[in-house]
């Protein structure tokens, strides 16, 4: 079975759920706590690949503050979201899950099952 990594915030209720679902079947999963360890621009590139390059827009949290506070718009063009995420990790839509060259994100937890 292929190693499942999980952008993981531990507060979130969502994120824990995901983390049980995954669990649960035995996946193996190698947790990042993306607050604390954030990922670069670079790997924010790959999972947006990963996810079959929607609009970035899906990979950010708009309702949090800091989206406002940094003056950034649903309009935004990939480039500019994807950094500001890289600056920002609490903008990252969470959880997220990648595994290989396939990635989901766990709005609802159970996107997550696709991975398995």
């Amino acid at each position: 079975m292929a190693v499942i990594t999980y952008w993981h915030n531990p507060r979130c209720s969502k994120s824990r759920a995901g983390l049980a679902l995954l669990e649960e079947p035995g996946a193996v999963v190698t947790i990042r706590k993306y607050l604390d360890d954030a990922p670069s621009i670079e790997e924010l590139r790959q999972a947006h690949l990963a996810l079959g390059q929607p609009p970035a827009l899906t990979m950010v949290r708009t309702g949090e503050a800091r989206f406002k506070e940094l003056g950034l718009s649903k309009q935004d063009p990939d480039v500019v979201l994807l950094a500001a995420m890289a600056d920002n990790p609490i903008l990252i839509e969470r959880p997220l899950a990648i595994c290989g060259d396939r990635a989901a994100i766990g709005r609802p937890p159970e996107a997550l099952l696709e991975l398995l």
